[in-house]
């Protein structure tokens, strides 16, 4: 029974990987053929693999997820996917517009405001392309976020050094780029940005010291979600930052990101 299930749950995967690539392919308005020679597949190889009767290589999956511009959550279950669609939505109307997004998704009511996209996918951590998109939204909507009630909510839910690890990466982020921008009005954005962020972070990280003074260290807080073993548990601590060291996160992601998704926002508008 066990064999059959897994069996089972490959064959789904395979249908639900099939039907998105079609429906990507379609999107665009590709033939079959075009969307083929672009991954070095036949006309009918692609046609049998759209219609479940085979699957890509690994080469070429990765292929689609750069041809199309997406990540590899797209081809979650349909009602994960319709989540994910809906958190990215959030995201580029909200600052990240370098996100794509999906015309068929109707907001989130639950989405509307610029604190809880930032709860949602900070306390999910599905997305590193998601988490990094923060860095433009905290920067544009600097004045609009209610940080107060943020920061209360982090506590409430034990994850604060993960709010306070977001604020710097971004904060260093937006140093990097006031030196670099010479738009005025980015150099105003990122150094009202850079005021803010500061201030919050300096507050944050007192209350860590503060925190820490009276009670046991707390254990690391594993942020990526692909870290399923101990040795790549080691293998991402020995990578991770110094912001990431600093607050006691687990994660490969880098400053270096964040200041890449400010770019990336900033030259899509």
């Amino acid at each position: 029974m066990r064999v059959l299930k897994i069996r089972s749950d490959l064959e789904n995967a395979r249908v639900t990987i099939a039907e998105k690539v079609r429906e990507l392919r379609r999107s665009r308005h590709w033939s079959q053929a075009e969307l083929a020679q672009q991954l070095g597949l036949s006309q009918s190889r692609l046609s049998e693999i759209e219609k479940g009767d085979g699957s890509f290589t690994a080469e070429q999956f990765l292929l689609i997820l750069q041809l199309f511009n997406i990540s590899v959550g797209e081809f979650a279950a349909p009602s994960k996917r319709k989540q994910n669609a809906e958190i990215q939505n959030a995201l580029a109307r909200l600052g990240a517009v370098h996100l794509q997004e999906s015309t068929d998704v109707l907001p989130s009511e639950q989405l509307a405001e610029v604190g809880n996209v930032v709860r949602e996918v900070l306390i999910a951590a599905e997305s590193p392309r998601h988490i990094t998109a923060l860095a433009p939204v905290l920067v544009q909507n600097v004045d609009r976020l209610s940080w107060v009630k943020l920061d209360s909510h982090f506590v409430e839910t034990k994850l604060e050094r993960r709010f306070a690890w977001l604020i710097d990466n971004t904060l260093e982020a937006v140093r990097q780029e006031v030196a670099y921008v010479h738009s005025r009005p980015w150099a105003s954005v990122y150094r009202r940005a850079e005021v803010i962020l500061s201030n919050w972070l300096e507050f944050l990280t007192q209350a860590d010291i503060a925190h820490r003074s009276r009670v046991a260290l707390k254990p690391l807080d594993i942020l990526d979600n692909d870290i399923r073993s101990k040795k790549s548990l080691e293998e991402t601590k020995t990578s991770s930052s110094d912001i990431s060291l600093r607050w006691g996160i687990v994660s490969s992601l880098q400053p270096a990101d964040f200041v890449e998704a400010l770019r990336a926002a900033r030259d899509s508008v």
